[in-house]
Parts: structure tokens; C-alpha cells; sequence
């Protein structure tokens, strides 16, 4: 009878202690700025490591060209050598470059900058294809799953966790249908309880 017990108390302990574990992944509602209602055509894409850009200056094609930012967060450009480029949108990169062109090296030069390739996010956990990607820009997380070929049966559909790029630590956000991914996280899908 006082096994019966104690195996009793100590499943009801054990049922107890895995509910405990289970609020603490519930999650936190995303912040602001990953929901698609709070990002508009406003929204100024930050460039960052491994981002790739096509730099068009007007009649100088040997200057122009696909350059990608190095691990310094430098883009190495023709006669101007190393202009800082991490942290920043594309339109003040392409306002130095303009400026630095137009010291000592030719007269009101004309350059155009956009992105061509975004840094590849990283999903990982409870989806088939575990791996890294390529950012498609507006990316959700229902979309970054099915990229890789969607959730397990195993997998926790009502949380995520994410790890931001430059971060050392994830964060458990709920899944919405409108949580966005950025360039350079890593995404977890973790494995429900029951």
C-alpha cells in the first residue's frame, strides 16, 4: 500500500513538474516590429554579413559590379577600397560610396545600389528539413517552415523560438500567421509535451 502510494505521489509530481514546463515554453507575444500590420513601406532594410548588393555606377561599368559584404561588414569597392556597410540601409551606403567617388575620383558620379542576395536564415527542431535557407524578403514563419518541408508530428504548433542574428540567446515567441522572419535568424520548432 505505501509503495502504491509513494508511485502515486510521485506520478502526480512528475505529471505536475511537466505542466510547470510546458507554461514556461507558452511563449510571448512577438514584438511590433516582426508583425506584417506594423511593417510597411517604410520599413529600412539593414544590411549585414554575407548580404550581397549590385552597385550600378552610371557610365563607369568598370566600377560597377555584385559586391558582397565581408565578415568585416565592409564592402570592398573598385578605387575606394573599404566602406562600411553593416547596420546600414542601402541608400546611406550608396550615399558614402557616391561621396567618396565624387572626392578626387570622378565628377558628380551617379550610383545605384540594391540588394541581390540577403543573408540565408537557419531553421532547425522539429521540421523535416532542418537547414539553412535563403531569405526571400516578407518571409513568415509559416513560410519558413514549409520551406522546410514543414513540422514533424512531433512538433510544437503553438510556439517558436528564435534567435535573432548577433544574439547569443532564443526567445519563445507564439506562432502567428503573421510573424515575420529576418535575414540571419535562427528558428527552432520544438517538440510539444503530449
Amino acid at each position: 500500500m505505501i509503495f502504491l502510494r509513494n508511485t502515486l505521489r510521485m506520478a502526480v509530481c512528475g505529471l505536475l513538474a511537466l505542466m510547470v514546463a510546458a507554461c514556461g515554453t507558452a511563449g510571448i507575444s512577438p514584438p511590433a516590429e516582426r508583425l506584417a500590420a506594423n511593417r510597411g513601406p517604410a520599413e529600412v532594410y539593414k544590411l549585414g554579413v554575407s548580404d550581397k548588393v549590385r552597385m550600378t555606377v552610371f557610365n563607369e561599368p568598370s566600377l560597377s559590379g555584385e559586391f558582397a559584404i565581408g565578415t568585416n561588414g565592409t564592402l570592398s569597392l573598385p578605387l575606394i577600397g573599404d566602406v562600411a556597410a553593416a547596420g546600414q540601409s542601402v541608400e546611406e551606403v550608396t550615399k558614402v560610396v557616391q561621396s567618396k567617388l565624387g572626392t578626387g575620383y570622378l565628377r558628380d558620379p551617379k550610383v545605384n545600389m540594391e540588394v541581390t542576395s540577403y543573408r540565408p536564415f537557419y531553421i532547425l527542431g522539429e521540421v523535416k528539413a532542418p537547414g539553412t535557407y535563403p531569405y526571400v524578403n516578407g518571409l513568415t514563419i509559416g513560410q519558413a517552415i514549409a520551406i522546410a518541408e514543414g513540422s514533424t508530428p512531433r512538433a510544437d504548433q503553438s510556439v517558436v523560438f528564435v534567435r535573432a542574428a548577433g544574439q547569443d540567446r532564443e526567445v519563445a515567441y507564439k506562432k502567428t500567421d503573421d510573424f515575420h522572419v529576418f535575414p540571419g535568424d535562427t528558428i527552432r520548432v520544438g517538440e510539444r509535451i503530449f
